[in-house]
């Protein structure tokens, strides 16, 4: 995490110790210590929120971009079998062309 050490943790505590001084240090600490809860407790909110909001579990292993592979999806788009005579005319399997209702 950045980097730090219980070294390093310990001279940024020895620092503050003295900018801040010994008298209005505990209240410093209280303080950050009560956004870091607060920060806590807005960040589980919003993963309920959002768990609410999606309703079912999503696989997110399935929406991984590092599995899709170009190669893959063009062998198999070409690799499909080709539409039937009347899906290629625009109209539904087994009806002609011509005998579609207009929607306009």
């Amino acid at each position: 995490m950045l980097g730090l050490t219980f070294d390093k943790i310990v001279v940024v505590g020895v620092i503050a110790a003295f900018v801040v001084g010994p008298t209005r240090l505990p209240g410093y600490a209280a303080a950050i210590g009560a956004f870091v809860r607060r920060l806590r407790q807005t960040a589980a909110g919003l993963k309920a929120r959002v768990d609410d909001e999606l309703g079912e579990e999503i696989d997110w292993q399935k929406l991984d971009p590092r599995r899709y592979d170009p190669r893959s999806i063009v062998r198999s788009a070409l690799l499909d079998d080709p539409p039937a005579a009347g899906e290629r005319a625009g109209g539904r399997a087994g009806e002609p062309a011509g005998d579609r209702a207009e929607t306009d």
